[in-house]
């Protein structure tokens, strides 16, 4: 098999797309694609400026995906001085699994002369996520527990670095398991919660003043893809399973969405094509005609919430009532 462009020995073929590429173009598509997608989502504001530069908070892990991202992010504007790049870590609390993915972090932004903050939930909300799978109070997967606190921190921290813009490196994968569990489950309002009017879908929301817009540059790329090019590239990740992670429903997901791919290339793509024109519409319905929707302020911590306690506060209640 030798690659399309160059006749070289190829390492992938790319159903969806017909495509075999060797790894010096396999990486040269991924590169490619995240810098169309940060132009599309319009992450770079026309009024940045040396004198004014954007702050771009990476949420980084660790593993494949965010390192491939923070890579890819410095060569593209690691020097540019309209943009500063700042790496943020959290620390969950698992015994033997976080320890060694933050090797990976500080290696990488070492590496690339990035700054590179650290958080961790035992600081910030006096709870381990091995004492939280202990003791279980809602009776939820632990990632049900990780998903709440984690992007509670990553968005605190976000607005406390002044960031403008707060990334994550969820691939094409993921996002298409996302939008079909809420699919599944008929949750209209999750899905509406993807969608600004003024920003776009995906997490890029203006519901308060203290909501840091986000984005994810590598939606487009499939998670195979990713882990090959962080292969290819010899990037430090750190590719282990949480071993806390059980969320059986997505493992379901997962794999159904594998075998359509595998029978039907592009199925992904053409799930995420249609799951944005339906955040937009369900947006209209839950949130307004111009998708905005009325939040106010947690009483425990002043995060934004809907309700008169936030859901990270509650679960932390939970966990220290029991």
């Amino acid at each position: 098999m030798e690659c399309d462009k160059c006749g070289r020995d190829a390492v992938m073929h790319a159903a969806y797309s017909g495509a075999h590429l060797c790894d010096k173009h396999l990486r040269a598509s991924v590169e490619k694609r995240v810098r169309r997608r940060v132009r599309e989502d319009d992450l770079l504001s026309a009024d940045a400026s040396p004198e004014d530069p954007q702050t771009w908070v990476i949420g980084l892990s660790g593993g494949k995906d965010s390192v491939v991202l923070t890579q890819i992010l410095h060569d593209t504007f690691g020097r540019d001085p309209r943009v500063e790049l700042v790496a943020l870590s959290i620390h969950e609390g698992i015994e033997g699994y976080r320890d060694e993915s933050l090797d990976a972090c500080e290696t990488l932004t070492e590496e690339l002369d990035l700054r590179h903050e650290v958080v961790s939930y035992a600081e910030e909300f006096g709870v381990r996520m091995d004492d939280v799978v202990e003791k279980d109070p809602e009776n939820m997967a632990a990632c049900a527990y990780c998903g709440v606190f984690r992007r509670d921190l990553l968005e605190e921290y976000a607005e406390a670095l002044d960031a403008d813009k707060l990334l994550t490196g969820h691939n094409l994968d993921d996002e298409a398991q996302t939008a079909l569990m809420n699919f599944f489950e008929g949750d209209l309002k999750q899905i509406a919660k993807h969608f600004d009017a003024s920003l776009g879908p995906f997490d890029r929301r203006t519901d308060s003043v203290h909501f840091v817009p986000r984005a994810k540059p590598l939606r487009d790329i499939p998670e195979k893809e990713v882990a090959l090019y962080a292969h290819l590239a010899d990037l430090p990740a750190h590719i282990t399973e949480c071993p806390h992670a059980s969320e059986a429903y997505r493992g379901e997901i997962q794999d159904l969405l594998l075998k359509m791919e595998e029978n039907h290339p592009g199925t992904r793509h053409s799930i995420m094509a249609g799951y944005e024109e339906l955040a937009e519409l369900a947006a209209q319905r839950y949130r307004g005609g111009d998708g905005s929707r009325d939040l106010g302020e947690c009483e425990r911590c002043g995060s934004s919430t809907s309700g008169r306690i936030c859901r990270k506060c509650r679960l932390v209640e939970s966990i220290e009532a029991v």
